[in-house]
């Protein structure tokens, strides 16, 4: 099939859109994540899985950050897909990817530190979460720069925008791996956790008010995270199966737009994750220890 680039790639007033939004969430994003950062380096004292979970998320958000002066610049310009595009879309994708899984990890600690206290005392400390985020950013550098040097061969294509209408095996894989299914994770082990939570049988009103205060902070999590990825990981989905299925050059325009706005929601996140897993936490954190009937609860308060 052929169409022409200008219609498949989203109209003009896009660029208007991306700098409306990206240049609050740069500064916003840069100001909370560093001071996030400066707190879980200089402030605390002990180190524990939380700690060394939240600083390789504040920097996989802070790398994304950084990125988009120049996926703007890029983007607007209809930069080519040359090595400055590859590295620039190389880091983007291996920062939202690595904050995805980051987060999953997350949520996965929280889980055995709430649902089994005791066992997961052996399972967990800051060295194996330490080593877990190493292997995490290993796998995510190689899989998104070996992807990215497969498709760079498609034609068509200019950076951060697929002109190209022959379906994307990488992004479909992405899609799946790198969102569906921690998203099916992170839900598993919030539910249980929201459950086990409603079944605690408090004696007075302040353990009601901390127990509801958690499920509160584990909801918001969740649908943050949902919010803010499940809208771009349907675009590339969409866009995979317009591709492979679609004739109609006006069908991939529409999916094509709605990826890119959807892009846009996912960059947020960088904003959130600060807010979601700083300040709300600090909130819960310096009330939680009065909660002594529960252990687990205390010790999900602080791998939230």
């Amino acid at each position: 099939m052929n169409c022409s680039n200008s219609s498949i790639g989203v109209h003009d007033s896009f660029h208007y859109i991306q700098l409306a939004v990206y240049i609050p969430v740069f500064f916003s994003g840069v100001l909370f994540n560093a001071l996030a950062f400066w707190v879980f380096c200089c402030k605390l004292t002990k180190w524990t899985e939380t700690r060394v979970y939240m600083i390789n998320l504040v920097i996989a958000d802070c790398c994304l950050l950084f990125t988009l002066p120049f996926k703007v610049l890029t983007h607007g310009h209809g930069h080519p897909r040359d090595n400055l595009c590859f590295v620039v879309e190389s880091t983007y994708f291996i920062n939202r990817y690595a904050s995805i899984y980051i987060i999953t990890i997350t949520a996965i600690d929280r889980y055995l530190a709430v649902m089994y206290p005791l066992k997961s005392m052996i399972l967990r400390s800051p060295s194996k979460a330490a080593a877990s985020c190493g292997v995490l950013w290993l796998l995510v550098i190689s899989c998104v720069c070996l992807t990215g040097v497969l498709e760079r061969q498609l034609k068509g294509g200019k950076c951060f925008e697929k002109l190209s209408t022959e379906p994307s095996i990488g992004s479909l894989a992405f899609t799946i791996g790198g969102f569906f299914i921690p998203l099916i994770i992170m839900s598993f082990c919030s539910i249980r956790i929201i459950k086990k939570l409603l079944r605690m049988k408090n004696t007075n009103p302040q353990e009601e008010r901390l127990t509801q205060k958690a499920i509160y902070i584990v909801s918001v999590n969740m649908a943050v995270f949902t919010i803010c990825f499940l809208p771009v990981n349907i675009g590339h989905l969409v866009r995979f199966i317009v591709d492979a299925t679609s004739t109609d050059c006006s069908v991939i325009h529409g999916s094509n737009e709605f990826l890119h706005l959807a892009s846009i929601i996912a960059t947020t996140n960088c904003c959130l994750d600060a807010i979601c897993y700083y300040f709300v936490n600090q909130e819960f954190q310096e009330s939680s220890f009065i909660l002594p009937k529960i252990k687990s609860v205390k010790l999900m308060s602080s791998h939230n």
